[in-house]
């Protein structure tokens, strides 16, 4: 595909500075947006602006002068357990700041928009793997500001405003391969991080939440996707939606689970350490099971994914882990 100019929000994050690494190399113009809110540093990878989404003048003066042919929205809050506690920062931010994005591309004229969205718009699904035509039935106010979000596109979608695909990411994980990027969570929630900063000596102890789930060894059980995937189905998707503007929600999974434990040992493993391991209550918004049916992803984008083993994903995460 010709080079075209890519607008990412958020794309200082986790996911967008890995997202906008590849578009570079790839030979497109990335343009970032980003508050800085979460501590991500700069990268080389794109044009800054630095400014908040609720903004919608400098937004919309933004976007008159770049003229991007598309937008990825990866800016948002992310954390379950801050969402139950304080649920109105999560709809600001996630739905409110989002429809003013929306807004300001509609004023502007730009239809082509690719959305960050996660598998805990499906809150506790009845069948594992779960598909795109799963009830949405979301247990936290993450998972709903997502689902309101993917509900807003698609009612445009329908009305002729915007062409849109919609990313359910499940456990995105592990770090840029050739280590120039990886997560920079400032406090960390995410079980892979939190291991290695057990395993590094940064926590005095890894605190499993909840060993009384309905699986097979009492955990969690989820489907980590490494970020490099990840950031691979961005481009993919835009090169579907620009090419045949045709409208999608797809799972963004490999469709295979492990367990809190399974993770566990498989760090200990990959970094030859061993470390405290605490059993702690369950966390509320967590759902027992969640693994991708990503059977949509792979026929419609033609998706392969690289780096679909754990150990690579946790080798990856280490190499970032060990240099910050």
């Amino acid at each position: 595909m010709s080079k075209l100019k890519v607008l990412l929000t958020g794309g200082a994050g986790f996911i967008g500075s890995h997202t906008a690494k590849l578009l570079f190399k790839s030979g497109h113009e990335v343009i970032i947006i980003d508050n800085f809110s979460s501590g991500a540093p700069k990268h080389s990878y794109g044009k800054f602006y630095e400014i908040d989404l609720c903004e919608e003048k400098a937004l919309i003066k933004i976007l008159k002068k770049e003229k991007p042919h598309i937008i990825m929205h990866f800016a948002a809050h992310i954390i379950v357990p801050e969402s139950i506690k304080n649920p109105f920062k999560y709809y600001e931010n996630n739905v409110g700041n989002t429809i003013k994005l929306l807004s300001a591309m509609k004023k502007v004229g730009i239809k082509n928009f690719i959305f960050s969205s996660s598998a805990a718009v499906y809150g506790i699904p009845k069948k594992i793997p779960i598909s795109e035509t799963a009830e949405l039935k979301p247990i936290n106010p993450y998972g709903e500001s997502k689902a309101i979000v993917e509900k807003i596109l698609r009612d445009m979608a329908y009305a002729g405003e915007l062409n849109y695909i919609s990313l359910r990411y499940f456990n995105v994980a592990g770090a840029d391969p050739e280590g120039e990027l990886g997560p920079s969570y400032t406090q960390p929630t995410h079980l892979i991080i939190r291991a290695l900063k057990a395993a590094k000596g940064e926590l005095p102890y890894l605190e499993i939440y909840g060993t009384d789930y309905p699986t097979p060894d009492g955990t969690c059980i989820r489907d980590y996707i490494h970020v490099m995937d990840v950031a691979y189905a961005h481009i993919l998707a835009m090169e579907y939606l620009l090419k045949n503007t045709t409208s999608n929600v797809l799972n963004c999974g490999y469709g295979k689970g492990f367990s809190v434990k399974e993770v566990i040992e498989t760090v200990k493993k990959v970094t030859k350490k061993d470390f405290k391991v605490i059993e702690g209550k369950r966390r509320p918004g967590d759902p027992p099971v969640l693994i991708a049916n990503n059977k949509k992803i792979k026929k419609i984008l033609k998706w392969k994914p690289k780096y679909y083993f754990l150990e690579t994903i946790i080798e990856h995460t280490w190499q970032w882990i060990k240099k910050i």
